[in-house]
């Protein structure tokens, strides 16, 4: 079909993970916005295990066109910048009060995930056109980071001061020359044990609260 007759974008299985987590992550900014601080970190947290799969389940696809591959880094990449920039930096403004510090902690933040993300993406493409498969190391703290350390924050205090300082220094640890090798199996088990135990703690807090 010729690409300029039909409808933009692609819509098969292989983004329907980033599609759904990029849901969530705007579902969390609404509730954030009306206070309900549990429910959102729980959508943070589910934006976070759609982004741990959809690169797996995109790679399923083995026949994928030269412009199918770029749209899913870019897609990947602008629904990372909602649901792990966007929504944690609220998030830690409207917990800190709509404080003056919570402010440039959020703006300090989100400009970081922003010059992170956009860099990758650009780093990414060039790195395809030369090898194939998926990167072994992260450079720099990858912005998915905080769907745990977030959660973990909220769950152990509500000293708003502790939300402020932990963005502020993800943020600047996201542009940082660091080289962290990628989880392999046992790193993605423990990872995912300690996800599971944290959402099961907020939807029992959520459900309490209720």
């Amino acid at each position: 079909m010729n690409e300029e007759k039909k409808i933009l974008g692609y819509y098969d299985y292989t983004v329907l993970l980033t599609y759904i987590g990029m849901i969530s992550g705007v579902s969390g900014i609404t509730l954030v916005m009306n206070q309900k601080f549990g429910l959102a970190v729980v959508c943070l947290m589910l934006a976070g295990i759609c982004d741990m799969f959809d690169g797996a389940v995109a790679a399923t696809k083995k026949k994928r066109s030269a412009r199918e591959k770029k749209f899913g880094i870019q897609i990947d990449s602008l629904s990372d910048l909602i649901c792990f920039g966007v929504l944690p930096g609220i998030f830690v403004y409207q917990f800190s009060d709509r404080s003056l510090w919570g402010m440039f902690a959020a703006t300090e933040y989100i400009l970081c995930a922003l010059i992170r993300l956009a860099y990758f993406n650009v780093c990414e493409e060039e790195r395809q056109k030369t090898e194939t498969g998926t990167r072994k190391y992260y450079q720099g703290l990858p912005v998915t980071s905080i769907a745990l350390l977030l959660p973990a924050a909220y769950i152990f205090t509500n000293v708003c001061y502790i939300h402020i300082s932990l963005i502020a220094v993800m943020g600047l640890l996201f542009l940082s020359p660091l080289r962290i090798r990628k989880p392999k199996a046992l790193g993605k088990v423990i990872m995912g044990a300690l996800g599971i135990s944290e959402l099961f703690v907020l939807v029992m807090g959520v459900i309490y609260k209720a």
